[in-house]
């Protein structure tokens, strides 16, 4: 069985990358690089699963979720 998640890949001030899986609360990662920060997020969304399934939870992944932007402007600065 396999899932799909999106994943929110933000660059870091002094380097690397923080990885938020925003489908999972609380499942953050980090990698120095794109590719080592996809390949921890994939090890840290592998380990929540396999801790909802102990705990007999429901896995939903986002196969269906639709994904926008949206601008937000302050009206006060």
């Amino acid at each position: 069985m396999s899932f799909l998640f999106q994943i929110v890949l933000r660059p870091e001030l002094e380097g690397g990358y923080t990885v938020i899986v925003p489908s999972l609360p609380g499942c953050i990662s980090f990698g120095e690089t794109l590719e080592e920060a996809k390949i921890m997020a994939k090890e840290a969304i592998e380990l929540y699963i396999e801790t909802l399934k102990e705990r007999k939870e429901e896995v939903i992944d986002d196969t269906h979720t639709l994904e926008t932007r949206l601008q937000v402007i302050p009206l006060r600065v």
